[in-house]
């Protein structure tokens, strides 16, 4: 604790953003950073707790007090190197975790936390710029082969992990460009695809093979990799979308969000994706979004980059409270206290940049003119009450309403991974909510399989396949060698041996 009065001094500060007006008209990031100073700065609020509670709401267990003093010290180096021992990519959760380690943060209580998660986006890019991030081979290699399926968060940093520990290691990707949602999820103006792919050319000079337009089950045999590999380990991440079986369902221009938001990632990738044979656009168009989550609001800040005439999003759950940007422990309901996440309303950039938004809406049904495009929707307001410990809903009679839609995306969450593939073939169990099932070391039901990620726990954060990939990789080793060196996050040995 460089500052032992920092706190007390400074107040907190982060990036801020190009105005929404300029920030609309491309799908660059628009973060404006902080200087190196400022930033520093920031790191002198940490105080150093005794009892650090960022940790608890960090997967990770990354070790924040030591890199934010290191930051304040101008040791960028150490802290890159601190960060780097419990997390493979901070400059992905740096931009697109919601950072639960600031609602934890002991600061929090009575004022604004330590500004964490852009202390870790600026350590880790540094590390770029400065040249310090490199491809570290391993100095021996077992003979083991391990196969990783899905190249998301959880894939890359379980492959990351297995190479480095010696095994031979070969991703599949069904796509034709490896990150998985990091790629074809997020838009570019959340997280640069240059930043995904520095990553994928680090772990290739570390000897990491790539095998993309790869489907498993479909154009590679899942015995295939039976026979090959040693190891396989599933991280196809949790992509079978939650449908909305309602009248009009069929018609023309009522879309699954992830159907929408990859084109609009591979259009700047360059890839050319015509209107005639499925290409999906927003501009001119009257968008409604089903869904208030995150992949909602990443269609809200597409569809307005595309140019649609009104982006209009619904959600089922009642609002929930304003509390501002840092709420108080005072503040905070009595469900989520301090240092738990916290349920309150929150507006992101996309929704700045404007969106009509409405809590307790039902959709009931999709209407459509001759030539069976969707032209409109029909709702209906609910509200929530609780039976027999159930939150249940009901429609308000007399709330009807009807909208004017042209495009509808349904982001209403999803349901698990899709079972066709090395699921199925495999004859894997699942789990009561349809996710493969393993034990704690990352185990499922057929020896030499293991599965990590939102394959694995369902759908979740950015932060979490991280720590999954990267504790399935000690799994596995262990399984191969009979012992591993590899860190873990529950034991907090996080250094290499």
């Amino acid at each position: 604790m460089g500052d032992v009065k920092g706190f007390l001094k400074h107040k907190r500060k982060h990036h801020s953003n190009e105005p929404a007006a300029e920030r609309v008209k491309h799908y660059n990031e628009f973060l404006v950073v902080l200087s190196e100073e400022e930033v520093k700065t920031q790191g002198a609020r940490c105080m150093d707790c005794g009892i650090p509670f960022c940790h608890t709401g960090c997967p990770l267990g990354n070790i924040i007090p030591d890199w934010n003093d290191l930051t304040y010290r101008g040791r960028w180096k150490d802290a890159l190197e601190r960060l780097h021992s419990t997390n493979n990519f901070p400059e992905f959760t740096g931009r697109v975790c919601p950072a639960p380690c600031e609602n934890a943060c002991v600061l929090g209580i009575n004022e604004d936390p330590v500004a964490i998660k852009e202390i870790e986006m600026t350590i880790a890019d540094r590390g770029f710029d400065e040249g310090w991030i490199t491809a570290e081979p391993p100095e021996a290699r077992t003979g083991k082969k391990v196969a990783v399926v899905g190249s998301g968060p959880a894939g890359l940093a379980a492959a990351q992990q297995l190479n480095r520990a010696g095994h031979l290691v070969t991703v599949f990707e069904r796509a034709d460009r490896p990150g998985g949602l990091l790629m074809y999820g997020i838009p570019d103006f959340k997280l640069a695809k240059d930043k995904v792919w520095r990553r994928v050319k680090q772990m290739e000079g570390e000897g990491i093979t790539f095998q993309c337009n790869a489907n498993i089950g479909v154009n590679v045999p899942t015995q295939k990799l039976r026979d090959e590999f040693d190891a396989i380990v599933l991280c196809g991440g949790s992509t079978a979308a939650r449908d909305l079986p309602i009248p009009g369902r069929n018609l023309k221009g009522v879309h699954f969000a992830m159907e929408f938001l990859p084109q609009q990632n591979k259009r700047n990738q360059g890839d050319k994706i015509p209107v005639e044979s499925g290409g999906i656009l927003a501009g001119g168009k009257h968008v409604i979004v089903i869904g208030g989550g995150d992949t909602g609001s990443d269609c809200t800040g597409t569809s307005n980059r595309q140019g649609a005439i009104s982006v209009t999003q619904f959600e089922l759950l009642p609002q929930p409270p304003d509390l501002g940007y840092f709420p108080r422990a005072a503040q905070r309901p009595q469900h989520s206290p301090w240092p738990y996440w916290t349920m309150m309303l929150r507006t992101s950039t996309s929704h700045e940049e404007g969106c009509d938004r409405h809590f307790s809406i039902l959709t009931k049904e999709f209407r459509g003119d001759e030539q069976g495009n969707v032209k409109s929707l029909v709702t209906c307001t609910i509200e929530w009450y609780q039976e027999n410990g159930q939150h249940k809903f009901r429609e308000v009679p007399g709330s009807e309403k009807v909208f004017p839609c042209d495009l509808a995306l349904l982001a209403m969450g999803f349901l698990g991974p899709e079972k066709p593939g090395p699921i199925a073939d495999l004859g894997l169990e699942l789990d009561a909510r349809g996710n493969v099932k393993a034990d704690a070391e990352y185990r499922t039901s057929v020896d030499g399989v293991f599965a990590a990620g939102d394959l694995r726990r369902g759908q979740s954060l950015v932060v979490w396949a991280i720590h999954e990939g990267r504790e399935a990789a000690r799994a596995v080793d262990k399984h191969l060698m009979g012992v591993t060196h590899l860190p873990s996050t529950h034991s907090g040995d996080y250094a290499w041996k």
